[in-house]
């Protein structure tokens, strides 16, 4: 589905109408840079139709964009057919995803009282954003299939792999395996030399900007010195998953006393988990084998949407 941007407005108190804007800065994680809805909630983001503003309208108010206090005005997206946890591309960069459907109102706004009505309660789109970008009147709003799969990259860590001097196994399987369990959108496959620097970019790269719900890496979890790829996770996470890794390593132990040696990491940055998997084929399978029943949940709770956002819809 596709449709324009209106108008976008801020407003830096809550709860009253927000004015009319040129541009706005959509913040990764945050909001609307200076609006008074940003935060790290899931609300960051309103969104409202114009045709359903129309409604209003054709009871006789005359209504500006931000009356009810909407950040985006759409049209032609047929934003009510848009569910939770849907996807949305914003003009040339910025990803928003679907949080809430309505809300509760605990005061009658204006609005309200004029007409006996209001749409936001019922019509409003609320959402969190996940990849920023500036957004101006005029800008393309739209659906991507693609995004509303779950999005895997995968990086093998090796020196000899990077170099072409060793066929890189790991890598492929775990993109075979997390394609069977998740049955998601692969979206890069990435061979680095062992070493923290161009490990943590990637990671930073692959979360932020591209968008990716899971990264796995395989490889420099253990003891010799160029093995740092937990130090890289670690450099780069918001907070660990312990249980993830724990799981892995008792895996690995009912089978061999050197599973205790693995240091691998499992954590967050922002909505993505990102997990250390050993350099070996069998320790891969193994190892994602172990954390296969819970990561799809995982990820599922990683957006950030509570369970208890039902759809406020009449």
């Amino acid at each position: 589905m596709n449709g324009r941007v209106v108008a976008v407005c801020v407003s830096e108190d809550t709860g009253g109408p927000k004015r009319s804007v040129e541009r706005i800065a959509l913040v990764r994680g945050h909001g609307i840079q200076g609006d008074g809805h940003a935060g790290t909630w899931h609300r960051q983001v309103s969104l409202l139709a114009d045709e359903q503003v129309d409604t209003m309208r054709a009871k006789g108010l005359d209504l500006v964009a931000g009356a009810f206090g909407e950040n985006i005005v759409t049209r032609g997206l047929e934003l009510e057919k848009v569910e939770v946890g849907r996807r949305l591309r914003l003009g040339d960069r910025a990803v928003l995803q679907i949080t809430q459907i309505g809300k509760e109102c605990h005061t009658r706004c204006k609005i309200y009282h004029q007409t006996g009505d209001c749409i936001m309660p019922t019509r409003g789109v609320f959402a969190r954003v996940i990849r920023g970008g500036d957004l101006a009147p005029g800008d393309e709003i739209r659906t991507e299939a693609e995004l509303d799969l779950f999005r895997v990259a995968v990086i093998t860590l090796s020196d000899r792999g990077a170099a072409g001097a060793r066929a890189d196994e790991a890598g492929p399987l775990a993109a075979e395996l997390l394609g069977g369990i998740l049955g998601g959108h692969l979206v890069a496959q990435e061979i680095l030399p062992d070493g923290r620097e161009e490990l943590e970019a990637a990671l930073v790269r692959l979360a932020d900007e591209e968008v990716c719900d899971l990264i796995v890496t395989t490889g420099g979890t253990g003891l010799s010195p160029r093995d740092v790829t937990p130090e890289g996770t670690l450099a780069v996470i918001d907070r660990e998953i312990p249980g993830m890794a724990e799981t892995m390593r008792a895996a690995g132990l009912a089978k061999t006393p050197h599973a205790m040696l693995s240091r691998a990491v499992c954590g967050q940055r922002g909505q993505t988990v990102i997990v250390n998997l050993s350099g070996s084929p069998k320790a891969v399978r193994e190892q994602l084998e172990a954390i296969a029943p819970a990561l799809p949940h995982a990820l599922q709770m990683a957006t950030g949407i509570p369970q208890d956002c039902a759809e406020l819809r009449e």
